[in-house]
């Protein structure tokens, strides 16, 4: 293979600063991806040192949690930012090669910051630049790649169609690399289950560099890559997708109530009613602290008409209160970004940098019993009221419908019939150089902590792609046991843990795809 004059002293540039301890696993690292490219040009493009202008911004550019954007976060060794599949076959093969770890990132949405962060040396895949997606509106599938976030899936999909769409989030920046291989929940899930649920095929590079789909890898392989989390398996390149129906006009609907105003009441009577719903309404539950007050608000999705939602409401829920006046007949994907961008533009859904940043910690549990009512009235309050409930907030997801009807063991996402919902705790502030957000965490875990008595046991269960490291990590030698590991695994997979590390020893037995909470080999 030839080496051009330009692409040596350009690679020489990158490196000449580093120290010689850093700069020999990156030079080797190079080295070997240049050997192992087609076009020792063009990739040279797309990576970045240490020493590289751009390095930071493009770290930067997609780390969503600020608590892993300060100094004292690891950092890469080097980036890789791929165009094509073959790029990151050689990333792969070259750091299996030298030594050092990889991570891939979709969207930087880890909560943990397992996706561009490692106590051990690494290189970072980000895959920002894979974003393409192939919409065949007759047969209702597209195929995307793992790189492409929500907002750009959605608006790809309504400028095709104004009657199809995805069960994926509302978050329009999530990247689908991740939040697909975590299961993935949004607002049509109780309609037409998790994205999971709707994976048809996809490509995968596994720890050898082979390109496979779902024939090649096998379905044990397909089970676990749909909902097993990422950073596991291998590194996936594209997802097909089946899109689903939706009316052209669906109905949005929000009622606010204060604890003067019942709101304690309503939200017992809410944990009874919303799992038992039809399918095509969702009810969630947000409470947080609202210029100063305690407030509980009621807001969801019907797939109809606002007549038929409201007769449905009164029948079903009639304490809610839910009137006309309080709803928004519109489409799926206007009512879901309502109030979010600059005079409501659905062309922010393409911005993947549109969103806030904060430093952030998130749990989650599942509530398999009604909880009494004196919690709602009593510790969610005292909590809210102290200063760091200022920052929180709670999220209850309803579930039943479809969840209802899918086997736990039909993808590694195990948390199906037998759940009436979903909490999701989340407290963030802005980044300050004064923040001592040690605080903010301490509160988290007293809370957390006093809802042991209401939620699943045995294992208390936990949404794998809101990751906590609280629950415990893998050793970081990568000799993690599975009964080490079932510390933290079963709470996220159930049964379905043992099959993962199956297949894990199947696929990859000597655990190059590792992190903290990464499957175990047996």
């Amino acid at each position: 293979m030839e080496f051009t004059f330009s692409f040596v002293f350009a690679i020489f540039l990158v490196f000449s600063a580093a120290s010689t301890a850093v700069a020999q696993p990156q030079q080797q690292f190079l080295r070997c991806l240049t050997a192992q490219s087609n076009d020792s040009a063009s990739i040279s493009k797309l990576v970045y040192s240490r020493n590289s202008p751009s390095y930071s911004s493009v770290l930067e550019s997609s780390i969503q949690n600020q608590r892993f954007d300060t100094e004292a976060t690891p950092k890469p060794l080097i980036i890789v930012t791929p165009t094509s599949a073959s790029h990151i076959q050689a990333a792969v093969k070259c750091s299996k090669s030298n030594g050092l770890q990889i991570r891939t990132r979709s969207g930087g949405h880890d909560f943990e910051g397992l996706s561009y962060v490692s106590q051990a040396p690494f290189v970072l895949i980000d895959l920002v630049n894979l974003r393409s997606v192939d919409i065949d509106v007759e047969n209702r599938v597209a195929w995307v790649q793992t790189g492409l976030t929500v907002g750009e899936l959605y608006y790809r999909i309504y400028e095709k169609s104004k009657t199809l769409a995805f069960p994926a989030a509302s978050c329009h920046s999530v990247g689908l690399g991740g939040y697909i291989s975590g299961g993935g929940y949004g607002p049509f899930f109780r309609k037409y289950g998790l994205a999971v649920d709707n994976v048809i095929d996809a490509h995968v590079i596994d720890v050898n560099g082979r390109i496979l789909d779902r024939k090649s890898m096998g379905e044990d392989m397909f089970w676990a890559i749909r909902g097993g989390a990422g950073g596991n398996f291998g590194i996936v390149l594209d997802w097909k997708l089946k899109l689903v129906p939706v009316p052209s006009t669906v109905t949005f609907f929000a009622v606010k109530k204060t604890l003067e105003e019942n709101a304690a009441q309503l939200i017992h009577q809410w944990q009874l009613v919303s799992p038992k719903l039809p399918k095509d309404v969702i009810s969630v539950v947000r409470v947080a602290v609202v210029n100063q007050t305690y407030q509980v608000s009621f807001t969801g999705m019907f797939l109809g008409k606002s007549d038929e939602l409201v007769s449905l409401m009164q029948t079903s829920f009639p304490e809610l209160g839910l009137v006309k006046q309080l709803c928004l007949e519109t489409t799926w994907i206007q009512g879901l970004y309502r109030g979010q961008f600059p005079n409501d533009s659905l062309e922010y859904l393409l911005n993947r940098t549109w969103a806030e940043k904060e430093v952030f910690k998130v749990k989650s549990d599942y509530v398999q019993e009604p909880i009494p009512e004196s919690v709602f009235q009593q510790i969610w309050p005292k909590y809210f009221n102290e200063e760091e409930g200022k920052y929180a907030n709670l999220l209850l997801v309803p579930y039943g419908g479809i969840m209802d009807e899918i086997p736990d063991t039909q993808t590694p996402f195990p948390h199906r019939a037998g759940n009436l919902y979903k909490i999701v705790y989340y407290i963030g502030r802005k980044q300050d150089q004064n923040l001592d957000f040690q605080n903010y965490s301490s509160w988290m875990k007293r809370f957390y902590d006093e809802m042991t008595p209401y939620v699943s046991k045995n294992p208390r269960e936990v949404y794998a792609n809101y990751r906590d490291l609280d629950l415990g990590t893998n050793k970081g030698t990568g000799k993690t046991s599975f009964a080490e590991a079932s510390v933290w695994g079963l709470g996220y997979y159930k049964n379905n843990f043992k099959r993962l590390a199956q297949v894990k020893t199947l696929v990859d037995p000597e655990n190059f795809f590792r992190h903290e909470q990464s499957i175990p080999s047996l």
